[in-house]
């Protein structure tokens, strides 16, 4: 596993300048043939498709087909490049379902959950940085405003609708970090998770046989199955929790 990231761990100040467009841009040499937009673009090209510990400033220099110190004209190091990167993607997390007009919370609570899955599904190298201490731009500042909207009428407090979507993020994230470690786990190994479980078999077997886990033993062969959706089970479990929340705290306000 490569190690981990973290945003907000360059210059603030610069991060935010740059974020919300109030940074300085470069006014001396020739007419710059790049921009901060291009520049964030390949970066996250670059993580997607081969990891976020490819990205740097010489690589990103060769993808842009430009001299590595003119990229210092418009980002000072990766630590910003990588806010800028975070906020970039962060607008995609509704994207992928959008929700009707009018169709209710638990709609909007399920788009907000399939659009972080899928979210982490086309931007893997997320799960590899420490978000704690995100710094805010108007991406990040837009998708929260979004996933918001739908969720007005539960009747919750505030703090509770900010646990609402944080809840439902980190159940995403834990989904798709099984699917995508488990992805890495095959590539690194060069074993199918079939193959890597078929390995065990004969001595799964004989503990089973053995009398000390009748719990396990009594399992059907389902139970492991790839086949069963998780993510899906997961979800409706979740949906169902909240229901029954929104419906006591409005029992509870006609009291």
């Amino acid at each position: 596993m490569t190690r981990m990231e973290t945003g907000g761990g360059g210059n603030i100040r610069t991060s935010l300048q740059l974020l919300w467009g109030t940074g300085e841009r470069p006014s001396r040499g020739p007419r710059p043939a790049l921009s901060l937009d291009r520049i964030v673009e390949a970066a996250v090209g670059i993580a997607d498709a081969e990891g976020l510990e490819a990205v740097s400033m010489r690589r990103l220099s060769t993808a842009l087909n430009v001299g590595t110190m003119s990229l210092y004209r418009y980002v000072p190091g990766k630590a910003e490049l990588l806010d800028l990167m975070l906020d970039r993607v962060q607008g995609e997390t509704l994207e992928s379902v959008p929700v009707e007009a009018g169709a209710g919370w638990r709609a909007g609570v399920e788009s907000l959950a399939r659009g972080h899955l899928a979210h982490y599904r086309r931007h893997p190298w997320l799960l590899r940085v420490n978000q704690a201490r995100t710094v805010l731009g108007p991406s990040s500042l837009g998708s929260l405003e979004a996933a918001l909207a739908p969720l007005q009428d539960m009747g919750l407090s505030d703090p509770e609708l900010i646990s609402v979507i944080i809840t439902v993020q980190s159940f995403a994230g834990g989904i798709a970090r099984m699917e995508i470690e488990a992805d890495e786990a095959a590539k690194e190994t060069g074993l199918s998770n079939g193959q890597f479980w078929e390995q065990q078999r004969p001595f799964l077997e004989k503990a089973m046989l053995s009398g000390r886990f009748p719990r396990m033993a009594a399992l059907s062969e389902e139970a492991f199955s790839e086949d069963f959706d998780h993510f899906a089970f997961g979800l409706e479990r979740l949906l169902d929790g909240l229901e029954a929340l929104v419906a006591r705290r409005r029992g509870e306000r006609s009291d």
